[in-house]
């Protein structure tokens, strides 16, 4: 039996909504369309150091600051802070670019969110 409309809750109706792109509900290819123009933020990291601040004031023009890696390491290869690859620097045209030497799989990446 139906309430009036007078304010009294109705019974929930069921919805059902189309797949996106294409997406089915057994694990089937997924358009990317809708993301591709997103930009992120890719970024290289030749090396990391922990110093003090004291240290760190004292840095002026020709200090030297040691990472943690050695010459000829590949670089880090972030995109919007997450690892993705690793590469190693090559220029381009009188600029700097990276050759990716290693990339890591989707797979992997997911399982160091965990």
């Amino acid at each position: 039996m139906n309430q009036s409309t007078n304010g009294a809750s109705a019974q929930p109706e069921r919805v059902e909504f189309d797949a996106l792109n294409g997406a089915s509900a057994d694990g089937g290819d997924v358009s990317l369309d809708m993301i591709l123009d997103v930009p992120v933020t890719l970024a290289m990291e030749v090396g990391r150091t922990r110093i003090s601040i004291r240290n760190l004031l004292q840095l002026n023009q020709g200090s030297v600051v040691e990472l943690d890696r050695a010459a000829g390491e590949p670089l880090d290869v972030f995109v919007n802070g997450t690892l993705v690859a690793h590469g190693e620097v090559v220029v381009v045209n009188e600029k700097f670019g990276i050759r990716l030497t290693d990339v890591i799989s989707p797979t992997e990446r997911v399982r160091k969110l965990r």
